[in-house]
Order: C-alpha cells, then sequence, then structure tokens
C-alpha cells in the first residue's frame, strides 16, 4: 500500500517528524481524498484478482497523460494513481514526460519496495518529448538484467519511409517464482487519418519482423515477450494490423479483446500481445478466459456530479473563453480535459501471470516414465 503520511490530522504530525510528499495540503482535500481512497480502494478489490504470494504476479500498462509535464493535477490525485499502481506487482507506463517530478512523486507514496526503470527521452517533434518506464514492486518481481532500447537496422528498412519507431520501444527482463520474460513498451503513432493508419502499419510490421528475426537467431535473453503500452489501434481501421500481430504468433490477453480502454469509451488503444513457451501460464476468469481487463478509476473517483466539488480548482486553472459558471459549461470542462489531465485520458489494463508452474512441470515429467 502507498504511504498516507500527508492525509495525518495534525495532532498526529505534532507527535512525530512524518516525512511529507504535501506539506501544504489542507484539511479539507485530506478528508476528500481519505473518502475517495475508501471508495477507490473498495472497488480495485472487487475489480482485480488478489495478490498470492508465489502463486501469480499481476502485470499492468498504463499510459498516463503527460505524466511529467501537466501542472492541473491535485494533490489528491496522485495518491489516487499511486493507489491504483500500488494494486499491481509490475506496470509498463508510457507518456513519461522529459521531467520526472511525477514520477519522482509517486515513488514516494509508493515507498521503498519499488524500482523503476526508464529510458531516455526520444527527441524531435515525432518523439513527443516521451519515455516509457517500467515500475515494480521488488518483494514480488525483480529486474532480470535486460534493459536497451530495440532500434531497427538499415537492411531491414531499406525499403521502407519507416526507418524508426517514433517513440523508441524499450525492452526490459523481469523474474518472477519460475518466471522469466521480457516485456517491449511501445506507444505506437496515433491518428486515424489513412496516412496515420499506414505509418501504424509499418511501425508494427517493422517491429514484428525485427524481433522475429532476433528470436530465430537466438538472440533475444528469453523466448517469453510482451508486446504492451498504447498500440492506438482504432478497432476497425487497423483490422489488417491487429490480424498481422496474430498471424505472427502474437496472442493477445482474452479478458481484454474489446475492451474500450480511453476514457471516451471508444477504442481498445492499449493492448498485451504475448508471445511464449507452454509454461508461460495466465489465470484464468470466472468465464474460462484468459484473466485481464482494464480499470475504470473514474467509477470512484472525479465522478460525474462532483463538478461543484472541484469548481474553484478548475476557474483558477481554467484558460478558455466559456463561462464556468454555467453548469453545462462546467460540467464539459470537467469531463474533458479536466479530469483526464487529473489521472488520465487511459485506463490501466492488467492479466494474471501464474508464476508457479510446479504441478505441471512434475506431472508431465511423471507422464515421461510411463
Amino acid at each position: 500500500m502507498p504511504f498516507y503520511n500527508d492525509l495525518r490530522p495534525d495532532e498526529d504530525l505534532a507527535k512525530k517528524d512524518y516525512a511529507l510528499v504535501f506539506p501544504d495540503m489542507n484539511v479539507t482535500e485530506k478528508k476528500r481524498t481519505i473518502k475517495k481512497l475508501l471508495k477507490l480502494r473498495e472497488g480495485l478489490g472487487n475489480e482485480i484478482t488478489q495478490k498470492r504470494a508465489d502463486e501469480n504476479l499481476l502485470v499492468a500498462s498504463w499510459n498516463i497523460k503527460e505524466f511529467g509535464h501537466t501542472t492541473q493535477r491535485l494533490y489528491e490525485a496522485y495518491f489516487y494513481i499511486a493507489e491504483i499502481l500500488a494494486r499491481f506487482d509490475l506496470i509498463a507506463i508510457q507518456e513519461v514526460k522529459s521531467t520526472l517530478k511525477d514520477l519522482d512523486i509517486i515513488m514516494r507514496l509508493l515507498g521503498s519496495d519499488w524500482r523503476y526503470l526508464i529510458n531516455d527521452i526520444t527527441e524531435g517533434v515525432a518523439g513527443n518529448s516521451e519515455r516509457s518506464a517500467y515500475l515494480y514492486n521488488t518483494k514480488r518481481v525483480q529486474f532480470a538484467g535486460l534493459a536497451g532500447e530495440l532500434v531497427l537496422w538499415d537492411e531491414l528498412t531499406a525499403n521502407s519511409q519507416v526507418k524508426q519507431l517514433k517513440r523508441t520501444p524499450y525492452i526490459t527482463g523481469f523474474r518472477s517464482g519460475w518466471k522469466s520474460f521480457a516485456m517491449i513498451d511501445l506507444h505506437l503513432h496515433p491518428g486515424d487519418d489513412p496516412d496515420d493508419v499506414e505509418t501504424r502499419a509499418e511501425e508494427i510490421n517493422l517491429l514484428v519482423t525485427a524481433v522475429g528475426e532476433k528470436i530465430s537467431k537466438s538472440r533475444f535473453w528469453n523466448d517469453n515477450l510482451i508486446l504492451v503500452g498504447d498500440f492506438n489501434l482504432y478497432r476497425e481501421k487497423d483490422k489488417d494490423t491487429l490480424d498481422f500481430i496474430h498471424q505472427a504468433g502474437y496472442k493477445e490477453v482474452e479478458g481484454l479483446e474489446g475492451v474500450d480502454t480511453n476514457a471516451s469509451l471508444t477504442e481498445a488503444y492499449d493492448r498485451f500481445f504475448i508471445h511464449s513457451h507452454k509454461y508461460f501460464i495466465l489465470g484464468k476468469n470466472s468465464q474460462g478466459l484468459d484473466n485481464g481487463d482494464a480499470f475504470n478509476p473514474f467509477n470512484y473517483v472525479y465522478q460525474f456530479g462532483e463538478e461543484q466539488t472541484y469548481k474553484q480548482y478548475m476557474k483558477k486553472q481554467y484558460t478558455g473563453e466559456k463561462d464556468l459558471d454555467d453548469p453545462k459549461n462546467l460540467t464539459s470542462y470537467f469531463k474533458h480535459p479536466w479530469r483526464k489531465n487529473q489521472l488520465s485520458d487511459h485506463f490501466p489494463i492488467w492479466f494474471e501471470l501464474i508464476i508457479d508452474s510446479s504441478d505441471r512441470f512434475l506431472e508431465e515429467k511423471l507422464d515421461s516414465f510411463q
């Protein structure tokens, strides 16, 4: 669980010199944050599979909007983000910006059991000053030594207008229990115009081809590979690209197939695609599908109907020309973009990995003696 020292009353703080992240947080903000955290924790407990020591690992991905650049996040938003992240064991993060301000705040709230790994920002306009990150709970998962950026080579891109992916893929290895695996954190080219769809398809084609060549030549550290992140895939316009990924031997987490992952509830941008051997087993949900889903935090925090609660903050931050004293304008701004700037315009996605294959391994070895 995250640290909640900032939410203590003044009498607690007078007794002990607690380390605070937000020392000027007022009583009203503390009380509101505590109430919302209780509601959020209940929702997380109901919707997300429980961690089981030495049995499973909860792997997640989250494109956290403008993580490090936006100046609109309230103190309470950081607690909500930390609470969600702490529910998982390993999280791939996209859209970490050049400044690590937000990441540093979150790490202070998560505590000393957590570590992070980041790559360098992708420079240039197309890179959007972004980098990728992995956050992981050291009690549940370990960094396995592999970390690097996946770079395309001249022979591969000779006949392509795409020479490198716009945001450099970040490949990193992890180990937990019986399982070791590599993750490639991606944030693909956005947009739904024909040129955008074509560019995104080519990014995927080159990436999957490059990875396939490395696997065939045993140049990867591990055959268990997870493509993860914000693929910006549109259900209708990117069907061919999705088919190509599947045909290349990647299995999508079944519980996430077709699930909306953006806050507007229109597309499944965020995905996991897995290339693995037979012992890389995912947990199953009550329908017998791979156990995974998207979590909508707006069911618990920054809900519709709370516009008046945050009106003073919105009016202070608003730079448009509409009158926010008009309830319609206030609700519209609250829905988009204000509450998305507090958390994100994407939902976190997750799946359950079984990290103890003892029974299956032993049963197969016993059968081999028959």
